[in-house]
Order: structure tokens, then C-alpha cells, then sequence
């Protein structure tokens, strides 16, 4: 069971990214998948989620309306489009089977994200 992200860079404030997640070793189409976050100093944020058939996504207050979830199931593949970027959403970002929170959840390595001037 694998999770690979990409995607990461820095970049300005006001600008947009696209991170990838690459799932394998499981039967992807039937788990949610989140994004979550870790900054400096910080602890693990859960940002975005979405459902297996893509019915239901939802996200954490900071980044709604600048981020979208979404996923290909053919590929195995959840992204996040992240537009608007600020300084605050520095941050390692972690693909994660579910929520991604607990102490034995699933989750990737992480892509780094640095948003500065």
C-alpha cells in the first residue's frame, strides 16, 4: 500500500499549484482520501477530503473557496488545485486513506509547499 504526492514548489503569494497523490496497493475507488497539512512548528491539518464516487468533498474553513479536491479513479489519483496561495499555506502537504488523523492512518510522505515574497 503506497502513496506517492507530487507537486509541490515555491512560489508567490496569489499564485496557483496543482498537487498529485498516486495511490496503489488498494482498491483506491472505494476509500475517501484526504489532503492534510503540516506547517512549521505546527501539527497535522486536515484540508480537503473526498468520497470514493466523488458524491461528497468538503474542507477545512481556511481553504475554501481557493482549493478543490478531486480525484481519477481510473488513475488512482487525487489532486488539489490550490489557487490564491498564501504565506500561511506553507506547509508539507500529505496525501492520507480517510481522514488521515489517527495514529495508524495511511499517508504519504508529503510534497513541500512554500509560499513567499
Amino acid at each position: 500500500l503506497q502513496l506517492v504526492e507530487s507537486g509541490g514548489a515555491s512560489v508567490e503569494p496569489g499564485a496557483s499549484l496543482t498537487l498529485s497523490c498516486h495511490a496503489s496497493g488498494f482498491t483506491f475507488s472505494s476509500y475517501y482520501m484526504s489532503w492534510l497539512r503540516q506547517a512549521p512548528g505546527k501539527g497535522l491539518e486536515w484540508v480537503a477530503g473526498i468520497s470514493g464516487p466523488s458524491t461528497t468533498v468538503e474542507y477545512a474553513d481556511s481553504v475554501k473557496s481557493r482549493f478543490t479536491i478531486s480525484r481519477d479513479n481510473d488513475a488512482n489519483t487525487v489532486l488539489l488545485e490550490m489557487n490564491n496561495l498564501k504565506s500561511d499555506d506553507t506547509a508539507l502537504y500529505i496525501c492520507a486513506v480517510a481522514r488521515g488523523l489517527g495514529p495508524s492512518s495511511i499517508r504519504g510522505q508529503g510534497t513541500q509547499v512554500t509560499v513567499s515574497s
